[in-house]
């Protein structure tokens, strides 16, 4: 019982050291954090008070993360940890904690999104995706009927995608938020950034390289 969750070793708010009056409580325990890392995925199943259960995640390299604007969830493969307001040695060891900024693969948002809109995500594309183009050869478009025609003209009204994902989906990878707490539901879920929060962090991810030159 080395770690404690309690405060009674603390001092008053006046300064004044608390009197030990009992010893130490099983329900104070803490335990170790679990410091997840990128990696295959490794999850232990931790009994807790009361019989219930928690999942401490060892390692893991999926997550699901929503594109808020388009109300749309995917699974995708986490590529690494960027940046970490709390300390950057998080960063260095890929660790996945809430609050993490991380790097994930577009692929399954790009695939939604043309598929949704039948329309391209961004123009900029990456070499290699250029090249797996080129093998494949042209596309045969589909004929559609006149209602799903309609439909589509109704979608491509608000499929305009911000000139900063617009980017990002080019090169493959987007920034994300990771909102869920990986070592005690034993999952690395979040969101996409965008809009001004983006801004925000990339700002930060920009300061930050500037220090470090």
């Amino acid at each position: 019982m080395g770690l404690t969750r309690s405060s009674r070793h603390k001092r008053a708010a006046t300064g004044a050291q608390r009197a030990y009056y009992r010893k130490k409580r099983r329900f104070e325990m803490a335990r170790p954090p679990a410091m997840t890392k990128l990696g295959a995925k490794r999850i232990h199943k931790i009994r807790t008070r009361g019989g219930n259960e928690k999942y401490r995640a060892i390692r893991l390299d999926t997550g699901n993360f929503a594109w808020a604007s388009e109300q749309v969830t995917r699974k995708t493969r986490i590529i690494g940890v960027v940046y970490n307001a709390s300390n950057n040695e998080l960063v260095r060891t890929n660790t996945l904690v809430k609050g993490a900024i991380v790097q994930i693969d577009a692929h399954p948002f790009r695939q939604w999104y043309e598929a949704h809109y039948a329309l391209p995500v961004t123009k900029k594309v990456s070499k290699a995706a250029a090249a797996q183009a080129e093998a494949e050869g042209p596309k045969k478009e589909k004929k559609l009927s006149t209602t799903k025609t309609k439909i589509m003209a109704e979608r491509h009204k608000t499929a305009a995608v911000e000139p900063l994902l617009e980017t990002q989906f080019g090169a493959g990878r987007l920034y994300a938020i990771i909102a869920s707490r990986p070592g005690q539901s034993g999952r690395a879920d979040g969101y996409v950034l965008e809009g001004r929060e983006l801004e925000f962090y990339l700002r930060r991810l920009r300061t930050g390289k500037k220090h470090q030159t």
